[in-house]
């Protein structure tokens, strides 16, 4: 493991996702801290502050790497939601979520404890219909989380 993503204070998953190692550790815990913060923060239709907390993260690591490639496809499905929600602009939500899709090819459907199959369900179907992210919450372990203040304070340190 990088030292630069080691964060011991990290718990562990509902499961054994992928990222979740045999010796009980993540393989990146700073991957999934941010990956928390930012399906809490998106849950709660709070777009921008959980691409930042995707954005933030993605800066750890080389292009082409599967975190990489997870973490800027999160990027971008936060910042098309941001677009349709805020703006109404679904010719950029559209352009976004194409990005996204093209990130998340090779990913792991339950990476870091995020449902990325259902994700790229979802963003797929948006595409025709954006309707779809009505009500739309991330699924990360064995739930749906929603924000709290422990996110938004994460997200205000970035």
């Amino acid at each position: 493991m990088d030292d630069h993503t080691r964060d011991d204070s990290v718990g562990p998953p509902a499961g054994s996702p992928t990222g979740w190692r045999a010796d009980g550790q993540w393989e990146h815990a700073t991957l999934r801290r941010a990956v928390v913060h930012g399906i809490r923060l998106y849950n709660d239709g709070d777009f921008h502050e959980s691409h930042d907390c995707f954005e933030d993260e993605w800066y750890n690591y080389g292009r082409g790497s599967t975190e990489s490639k997870f973490l800027h496809g999160m990027v971008q499905v936060a910042a098309g939601a941001y677009k349709h929600f805020d703006f109404e602009n679904d010719d950029g939500m559209r352009s976004l979520f194409r990005t996204s899709l093209q990130y998340f090819r090779g990913v792991p459907n339950d990476y870091y404890g995020v449902d990325v199959l259902d994700v790229r369900t979802v963003v797929t179907n948006a595409l025709d219909d954006p309707t779809v992210l009505h009500g739309w919450k991330i699924r990360l372990d064995d739930g749906y989380p929603v924000a709290d203040e422990t996110d938004y304070a994460y997200a205000a340190k970035l």
